[in-house]
């Protein structure tokens, strides 16, 4: 058996995590669903379970991770039993179909990303950007190409391995991304107007909130740090003993934070500034966006630096997840890492072509009534992940705690106000929480 890969350094773990976290997550679907659930009465309390729950499970999958030098399949095996190994698998299985749509997404974004070197994609109208959109996904041939060459790139980066392939390429893209984020805020504050977007974000208006943007706000916490797909997990199972496991997480929950705080400061200001509706839904981004940069000068730059933005987010979070998928075939099945990057890469091609013609030639055929990409999509999110996350849970606040505690406390000692407060998050609140933001998903109320 090989020697397993570790991180070459805290900063790179840390940053390569983050990557994960962030993803498409932090620029496509935040600003959507602050747009779209009331701004800052989205933003506090996402805010507030990210750092409470979000933060205190993301921890205890990483433990779980290291405590056993592998991936969720043999990590929910070893140390929650046979009664709890199945959801080890479904982690695994979930992440592998999470990247089947989500590479057509990242899809999108190559092929807005080279039509904006072109010069091309920038039109005026929204509607009119809306129904170029819409005749891009249904086209077939350009979403599958862009989908496979997304695809590829994310193959590419994982075949050379942890330390010299996403290692290096997240000390890259990482702080890139922050960069041109920054760059397309400052551009973005200049506007007239721009401050109402700001409002939005950050000035709570009370008479917004509903019960339905609670949920909301509790479930994107989980999706934003990528919890429960396994992952994050398999990173943690990277990770070397003499690194503390509390504070490093925190970074990347804080950097996690930080990158949808910011993803929302470069979209909401500029919609405002243009007038453009902030609850426009999943289509923010990719049918609105173009008409800002159409009006700005120096428009094809800043469409360029942000569909650059968009591509690096997107890349970080799908290495992970092929990782992830790649090194499952390594532990269980003993493949080499070329072989099952060939392997998984194939399978997730023909999965992938299918969620990107579920737009047009396939629109009409349906899996339980759903297309292969909304399939894919509900099934991960609403079933796969909260499973994962409630076995998370349980396993490290019940199942294996000494090995959590051990974890927890591996370089220096924590008090034990924060392994009690740790237990009572991880074993109590966070599973009831799980449990609702499932059943909102499945429809139940």
């Amino acid at each position: 058996m090989t020697e397993r890969s570790t991180w070459g350094s805290r900063l790179g773990f840390i940053l390569a995590s983050a990557g994960s976290a962030v993803g498409l997550g932090a620029i496509w679907k935040f600003p959507y669903m602050a747009g779209t659930n009331g701004g800052s009465i989205f933003l506090i309390p996402y805010i507030f379970f990210t750092v409470t729950i979000g933060l205190t499970l993301l921890i205890g999958e990483m433990c779980m991770g290291r405590a056993v030098r592998a991936g969720a399949a043999t990590a929910f095996r070893q140390l929650g039993g046979r009664q709890v190994a199945w959801m080890g698998l479904l982690s695994v299985l979930t992440g592998f179909f999470v990247l089947a749509f989500y590479s057509v997404v990242g899809g999108w974004c190559v092929y807005y990303m080279v039509e904006a070197f072109l010069g091309n994609g920038i039109i005026n109208d929204p509607a009119q950007m809306r129904e170029a959109f819409g005749s891009f996904a249904s086209s077939g041939t350009a979403p599958v190409l862009s989908h496979l060459a997304f695809l590829g790139a994310t193959a590419f980066v994982v075949f050379f391995g942890v330390e010299k392939g996403i290692e290096r390429v997240a000390k890259i893209l990482m702080p890139l991304l922050f960069i041109m984020m920054l760059i397309l805020i400052a551009r973005g504050l200049m506007l007239p107007g721009a401050f109402a977007g700001v409002e939005f974000l950050f000035k709570p208006d009370w008479s917004a909130f509903t019960g339905e943007s609670l949920l909301n706000a509790m479930g994107f916490a989980f999706f934003s740090l990528s919890v429960g797909s396994g992952s994050q997990m398999n990173y943690g199972s990277y990770l070397s003993r003499d690194v503390h496991l509390p504070s490093s997480v925190s970074w990347i929950v804080f950097l996690a934070i930080m990158s949808a705080v910011l993803g929302g400061l470069m979209i909401m200001p500029a919609v405002f500034a243009f007038g453009l509706s902030p609850d426009a839904g999943p289509g923010l981004t990719f049918a609105t966006m173009p008409a800002v940069f159409a009006q700005l000068p120096f428009g094809h730059f800043f469409a360029v630096t942000f569909y650059v933005c968009l591509f690096v987010a997107a890349l970080t979070s799908s290495i992970s997840i092929l990782e992830m998928s790649v090194q499952y075939l390594s532990d269980e099945w003993k493949l080499s890492r070329p072989a099952a990057v060939a392997l998984t890469g194939t399978v997730l091609a023909v999965l992938g072509t299918l969620c990107a013609l579920s737009f047009g030639p396939l629109a009409d055929v349906t899996l339980f009534g759903k297309t292969f990409f909304d399939f894919f999509d509900y099934m991960t999110s609403n079933i796969g992940m909260p499973i994962g996350v409630l076995g998370i849970a349980v396993v490290t606040a019940w199942l294996a705690w000494s090995a959590t505690r051990t974890q927890l406390t591996l370089v220096k000692p924590v008090s034990g106000l924060f392994l009690s407060g740790y237990r009572v998050i991880s074993g109590i609140f966070a599973p009831i929480l799980i449990l609702v933001v499932m059943l909102k998903g499945l429809g139940a109320f």
